[in-house]
Formats: C-alpha cells, structure tokens, sequence
C-alpha cells in the first residue's frame, strides 16, 4: 500500500514538474540564439543596420541575435514567417513600412494582416530618402524642377525601384501634394533606374540614401531635397522637400516586432535591449552613415506609427491607381 501511494503521489507530481522547465525557461530569457528575420537580400543598407543592431542587442541579452535574410514578395515572405513563429521571443522581424503599412493596399491575396499577427517592440530607425536629377537637368533645387515638371503637362518621366516601392510611394506623393502629374517607369531595383536618370532619360528619381551616395559623391546626380521633416548628416546643405511642398513627409522606417502572444516581460526585455544597442555612440554613427536617424520609439507608439502610415499610403495609393503585378 505504501509502494502505490509513493507511486501515485509520484505519477501525480509528474504534471507539475514538467512545468517547471517552463517557467524557468521564460525567467531566464534568452538562454538561446535569437533571430531577426529580414525582408531584404544580404549586403544592401537595410541589412547593415540590421546586423548592427543585432550586434549591439546580442552584447546586452547575452545571446548570438543572427540575422536570417528572407527576401520576396514584397516583404510578404519573411513577415508571414514571423507572424506564423512560436510566440516565444526567439523569432523577431525586422518591419519595415512596405510590408507592414502599404502591401495591405497592394496586394490581393496577403494571406495574413500584419497588424493582427504581429506586435510592435519599437522603432529602430527612420530613413529619409533623396530626391536626385541627372547631371544634364537645369534644375539646381526642388522648385525648378517641380516647375519643369509642371510645364512638362504630364510628359515628365521619373523611375523607380519597383512599382509600390518606396522610391514609387515617395515620389507619388510628392506629386499629388503638389497638383502635377508625371510618367512613372519601373525598375527592377534602384541601379537601373539610377542609371537612366544619370543618361538623362528620366527627369528625376527619389530613392534611398544607400543606393545613390556614391553617385552624388562622385557628382553623377545632384540631390534636390530630402523627404524627412529636416536636413540630415550626411547631406547637411540639402533642404527637406517639405520646404517647397508644405507638410510632405516620406521616409523608409524600419521596427522590430514579434508574434502576437509573445509574453510581456519577454517583450519588454527585448525593448530594453533595444534600447540600449541603439544609446550605443557605434550604433548612432553607424546607422546615420546610412542616412538613418535612430528612434526613441516605444512599442505603442510604433504600433500609432503603423496604423497612420497604412492609412495614408492606402489614399495615396488609390489616387495614383497604383498596382503589382
């Protein structure tokens, strides 16, 4: 009797113990490797600054932060793998306003809605980016050549990375705000695009600080304006666009989220660390090489940011009749 009672009360411990495991787990996160899951192919702008605030965010949690790259889709393929992750911290994605504000509006079949499967951690940066013209344009600033565009009655021609892209967005935008019309021509990636406006076959490109400045270094295109609300570092004499189109503002930002469901301490541990890569004076200097400006963005206010910015580009969208293929 004696045996079956210890082995009963053994049988009925069994459950609790393998709790403990568990609990012990999630009070001690990370004891694993993190990944950060990245909608772009390795060596471009977006993943640099991925790496290095997985570096920074790797020193303080303790653990390696390794950045997987899933490139496609428009940004579709690496965030549905994030939203579909176990909820447990160990599976984060690096969200950029492509996937996260503008495919809900341009494309028919997403097969998740981001703002419902992910959770916000916080902003890591925004990029503004930089309105260039060809070496053979007269424009010398953004009102010249908003006034070219003007006279061009429809005629001007600008390019992009893609349709929908940011360059696409941006300069759609601008566009619409201003009460002119222009012909957009798609690209497959930026260094196309860029090297038609450098022959002069398109009057003017906006694009992302990474893909251009070693053009302008070398005096191959003259950047006009930026899209920020301000002037940045690495082009201090450049004016915001918002100087000639009041109140316009469009810049590639770049957040850390997790899936929904994640507990609360371990998203306020990875915030934490978040927090502190991004405070480091390496990191700072490293993403405003870039043209990025670091963010002191908290979690809520990021999922504000996301909200507003699917809003806006959904009305932008449809004025332009913008589609993919």
């Amino acid at each position: 009797m004696t045996t079956r009672r210890t082995l009963l009360g053994a049988l009925g411990a069994a459950p609790a113990l393998t709790i403990l495991p568990a609990a012990a787990q999630d009070a001690t996160f990370p004891n694993r490797p993190i990944r950060i899951l990245l909608a772009f192919a390795p060596g471009g702008g977006t993943d640099l600054i991925a790496r290095t605030v997985a570096s920074a965010m790797q020193g303080v949690l303790g653990q390696p932060v390794v950045v997987e790259n899933r490139p496609g889709a428009g940004g579709n393929i690496a965030t549905e793998a994030a939203a579909t992750a176990r909820p447990d911290g160990y599976t984060i994605l690096m969200g950029n306003h492509g996937p996260m504000s503008v495919n809900v509006s341009l494309f028919r079949n997403m097969r998740i809605d981001p703002e419902r499967a992910l959770e916000p951690i916080g902003l890591v940066a925004d990029a503004p980016l930089v309105v260039v013209v060809g070496p053979k344009s007269r424009a010398q600033n953004l009102r010249q050549l908003l006034d070219e565009v003007r006279a061009a009655n429809g005629q001007a021609t600008y390019g992009s990375a893609s349709n929908g892209s940011a360059s696409h967005l941006a300069a759609a935008l601008m566009l619409q705000m201003a009460g002119l019309r222009a012909e957009h021509v798609p690209f497959r990636g930026a260094g196309p695009a860029l090297t038609d406006v450098v022959a002069g076959h398109l009057d003017f490109m906006i694009t992302t600080l990474p893909s251009v400045v070693g053009l302008i270094q070398g005096g191959q295109v003259r950047p006009l304006a930026v899209t920020g609300e301000g002037r940045i570092a690495v082009l201090p004499e450049v004016p915001p666009v918002a100087d000639t189109v009041p109140g316009y503002k469009a810049t590639a930002w770049y957040g850390l989220l997790v899936p929904r469901g994640t507990p609360a301490d371990v998203q306020a541990k990875l915030y934490g660390a978040l927090r502190e890569a991004l405070a480091n004076p390496e990191v700072i200097r490293r993403l405003r090489d870039e043209g990025a400006e670091p963010s002191s963005m908290d979690g809520k206010a990021f999922a504000e940011l996301i909200r507003w910015e699917r809003e806006r580009w959904a009305t932008v969208i449809r004025q332009a009749n913008i589609t993919v293929d």
